[in-house]
This record gives C-alpha cells, structure tokens and sequence, in this order.
C-alpha cells in the first residue's frame, strides 16, 4: 500500500523504468552494460516505492498515552524553550527519519487542532541543532483534556523539499491517523508540558501510531 502523497513520483519513476529498460534493449549491445542499466533503472523504482509505502497499522487509542507521530529513531529528549506558540519550557522528544523510513505522520494524540501554520526556510540536515527554528517546517498545536496543549513540528531536512501537513485550526483528530507526509528524510519534534512521563529512550527506533511516547502523569 502506497500514501497518496507519492502518486505523481510513483508514475514518474515507473515511465522512468520503462523508458530506460527500452533504450537499453534497443541501443545497448554489450549485454552485462545492458543489464547493469536496466538493474540500475529497477533499483531507482524500487527506493522510489518503498518511500512512499503506507503500512496499514490500526492505533490502540489511548487517552493517556501520546504515541509516536512518524517512524524513526529518538534523537533528543531535553528541557527547551519553545519561543513559537508557548513561549515557555517544554519538554521536547525529537524523532529523525532516513530516507528509508516511512514518512508519513500521524496524529499522536486525540484533540482540537488549535494551531496549524507552515514555514519556509532553509534545508539544513535535520538532526541541526537549528533544524527546528530555520528549515523549512510547518508547526501543529493538538489539544485535549488529558494533557492539554501538545505541539508538533514537521521539519524538512537537507533532502527533503516538501512538506504536506493537513491539520487545519478546528478540526477534530483522532490518534494514530493520517496528519501528513514529509518527501526524503527529515525530522519531527513534539513538545510536551513539563514533567510528562517519557516512555522511550535515547536511539530508540520509534514506530508511527504504534509506540507510546509518553504517558499521562
């Protein structure tokens, strides 16, 4: 199952593949630099689809658990401040996506989405410490009674060049679903109220909608 999001890359590298597998067949006759092309085109489609996989996962919905909103390893869990939307300490957990990840992301928690605004800005690499204020990001507040206020941010890394967020202010959201689609390895940072209890750790490989994040305290 492929996200909807890679319907147009996806036609593109299979007209790619065929295109080249062709040209080959016709215009190439020394047959191991045939194959190797033709191998080379087949290997391009194949990155091409596994990017844009969608496993169908059905979330446990948990009011007090926030699960994990992309797949990826934990690469930060630390006091900042969060100088967007709070403008005060949070507790921050970032999760870094490589290209051979799954990309999409999805809601962590039930709410109101009470916040929704895209960035433009750079494509530093995504593990930067400055990723998460200068790249090119959009940046999701969802709401509940259970934790309160908790902001996500979706930020694009150095090969990323897009960034599909579908949270609009007012909108009802359910845990563990579809909430966007970042293209070719980037990052995502929730920001949790302070003395949330985390559940993961450090280089700990997080799976989306299935791994709980944190917990109520």
């Amino acid at each position: 199952m492929f996200h909807k999001e890679g319907g147009p890359s996806i036609l593109i590298g299979v007209i790619f593949t065929v295109v080249v597998v062709l040209l080959a067949d016709q215009f190439i006759d020394i047959y191991w630099l045939q194959k190797l092309v033709q191998i080379f085109a087949l290997i391009v489609l194949i990155i091409i689809l596994q990017f844009f996989r969608n496993p169908k996962r059905i979330a446990i919905r948990n009011s007090d658990h926030i699960l994990a909103p992309v797949d990826g390893k934990v690469v930060v869990i630390e006091e900042v401040y969060e100088g967007e939307y709070f403008k005060d300490k949070r507790l921050q957990v970032s999760i870094f996506m490589s290209p051979i990840n799954v990309h999409v992301t999805r809601y962590a928690m039930d709410g109101i989405i009470k916040f929704s605004k895209y960035h433009p800005g750079k494509f530093l690499v995504a593990w930067h410490p400055k990723a998460s204020e200068e790249n090119e990001r959009t940046t999701v507040v969802i709401e509940n009674e259970t934790f309160g206020a908790i902001l996500y941010r979706q930020i694009a890394g150095a090969l990323a060049r897009r960034i599909v967020n579908y949270a609009q202010e007012g909108m009802q959201v359910v845990q563990g679903t579809d909430a966007g689609f970042i293209k070719f390895g980037s990052r995502v940072d929730l920001f949790l109220p302070l003395g949330t209890p985390i559940n993961v750790e450090l280089n700990q490989v997080a799976v989306g909608g299935k791994t709980i994040i944190a917990t109520k305290a």
